[in-house]
């Protein structure tokens, strides 16, 4: 059974978001994105500074079993990588929503976090 926790948002995609206290947005893979994949070899991650759209490809995973793209959920400024996931990229595995965080952006319109998908809702959405 995948862990959804309650206080993230998700998109459909299977992005998880963590609004942190200064307003910039933590993402990654949620845990059932990466029960689907196995296990991963290999993450591209974007580049800082970038500005992408809601829904814009912003990396790829890679796993024993298939490759995926990881999509940016809103739209905005990509602040950090995780440069721990791309030397240990099993981090995406071990601890989806800890370690094996993604990105950290910040998003142009706060407002749009709004629209996204609580845990119930992801819960639904993946049949949990």
């Amino acid at each position: 059974m995948s862990q959804i926790p309650a206080e993230l948002k998700y998109v459909s995609s299977h992005e998880w978001l963590r609004t942190e206290a200064d307003g910039t947005v933590t993402v990654g893979i949620t845990d059932h994105a990466q029960e689907l994949l196995g296990d991963v070899v290999f993450v591209e991650l974007p580049k800082v500074g970038v500005h992408l759209a809601a829904d814009e490809q912003a990396g790829v995973v890679e796993s024993v079993k298939a490759a995926s793209d990881v999509y940016c959920p809103v739209a905005g400024e990509i602040l950090e990588v995780n440069a721990e996931l791309e030397a240990s990229p099993e981090l995406a595995n071990s601890d989806p929503y800890g370690a094996g965080w993604f990105f950290r952006m910040r998003p142009a319109d706060a407002a749009a976090l709004d629209g996204l998908m609580d845990a119930a809702a992801y819960a639904s959405e993946i049949g949990a």
